[in-house]
């Protein structure tokens, strides 16, 4: 069983009624669910994510004026729960709040991940808001929210980037990997400088991740578990197996040949999804080319006139 199942089952067993006998009238303004920071909220936990941050828990998020109202006795209450369930033991919870499970003020959830308490509202916040953060307020699952005030910023999040981002970080990923992979691991290595050849290419692989994730419009989780997350995307997850191998291949002259054309292929599939999305006018394989050619099909102006670089 992975934290999602256990943690609904926690709240089934003993949440639930929980709520249904001490806050009858209150219980249609508490969404319930599991979300946020943590393998379980992603659902690829297992046997090794048991041994830090791990517990059977669920999150009750509610307004401002809810906490104030009866956001302390809501907390006792759920710290009166059993302290173990199926085994898994849970964390002692403060009411004066701070973890990951338990009582969140929805204002409190969202302004720790996003910088605010609403999903982006400007091009500069979307551009500016990392990854990993906007997947973690989308991540898990919610089991009710009657009032609709939580799911409300989630389903906002859920459409993925607005168009115009999405280009400009995938421009700016892009011209990464055409400095760091088609260009300065090549260089490097004729330089016989193997530890910085190392490290270009380690950069490749990286914005290669994001750009895969950016032509599925699915936020990139935490880097840990972007290779996981990778394997459950509609397109290009099948370069997992040669972005692989570029980092576990040694430096040798034959190696570094072979490396060589993997990078190639790789450029190769990438610029071919960048045409079939219809986002780029270039008709070549170069991602540098390419790279420039999605930031001038952006339409707002002030994104456009921005350093290729930026929004990373």
């Amino acid at each position: 069983m992975n934290g999602l199942e256990l943690s609904r089952e926690f709240y089934l067993q003993y949440g639930k009624p929980m709520l249904e006998k001490e806050f009858p009238d209150k219980i249609g303004e508490i969404a319930v669910g599991l979300a946020g920071e943590g393998s379980e909220c992603l659902g690829y936990d297992d046997e090794f994510s048991r041994d830090h941050d791990f517990e059977a828990g669920f999150c009750m998020w509610i307004t401002p004026e809810a906490e104030r109202d009866y956001g302390f006795k809501l907390s006792r209450a759920y710290a009166k729960l059993p302290k173990e369930f199926m085994g898994v033991k849970r964390s002692i919870v403060s009411p004066a709040g701070g973890n990951r499970r338990g009582v969140i003020v929805i204002d409190d959830f969202y302004t720790k991940l996003l910088g605010a308490n609403s999903a982006p509202d400007s091009n500069k916040r979307w551009l500016y808001t990392p990854s990993a953060s906007l997947r973690a307020a989308v991540s898990g699952e919610v089991y009710r929210d009657d009032l609709g005030k939580f799911s409300e910023i989630r389903e906002i999040l859920k459409k993925g980037y607005p168009e115009d981002i999405r280009r400009k970080k995938i421009s700016a990923h892009a011209a990464i990997m055409a400095q760091s992979g088609t260009y300065n691991y090549e260089r490097l290595i004729k330089r016989e400088e193997t530890g910085a050849a190392s490290l270009a290419l380690f950069e490749f692989v990286k914005h290669t991740v994001s750009v895969i994730y950016l032509l599925n419009n699915v936020f990139e989780p935490f880097y840990k578990w972007a290779y996981r997350g990778m394997r459950d995307l509609e397109k290009l997850s099948d370069l997992e197996f040669a972005l692989t191998g570029l980092t576990e291949l040694g430096n040798s002259r034959k190696e570094a040949l072979e490396k060589r054309e993997i990078i190639q292929d790789i450029a190769t599939i990438i610029t071919d999804e960048f045409k079939a999305q219809k986002i780029t006018t270039a008709t070549c394989n170069n991602l540098d080319t390419h790279a420039f050619a999605i930031l001038d099909t952006i339409e707002d102006v002030e994104l456009r006139n921005m350093n290729v670089f930026e929004g990373i």
